[in-house]
């Protein structure tokens, strides 16, 4: 469902697969365990290659961690996203907060 790798400053998040209402709740809870352990991460960056279904309940997991990441002084990312998740991130309006990396 989910790797992590750390790189100086980011922690590289790959997703893969579906991201639902279970899946998210999960993610979720790993997600803010480790950043609990790195208070030096800053950017969070989502690797969306391997996510082949996103529902409402991705966005909502994707802006919790925007709004961690904010208050920690930080950001978030995105990479690898395919046609259908980038068309859900541009209805979502998640562009003007997450920052889309080539």
């Amino acid at each position: 469902m989910l790797s992590v790798e750390k790189k100086k400053s980011d922690l590289v998040v790959r997703l893969s697969g579906e991201i639902d209402h279970n899946a998210a709740s999960r993610m979720r809870h790993e997600l803010d365990a480790l950043m609990e352990e790195e208070p030096r991460i800053q950017r969070l960056v989502f690797d969306m290659r391997g996510v082949e279904f996103m529902d409402s309940s991705g966005i909502g997991m994707l802006i919790g961690r925007y709004k961690l990441m904010r208050r920690r002084g930080g950001s978030v990312a995105v990479t690898g996203v395919d046609r259908r998740v980038d068309k859900i991130f541009v209805m979502a309006g998640l562009y003007q907060i997450i920052e889309k990396l080539a």
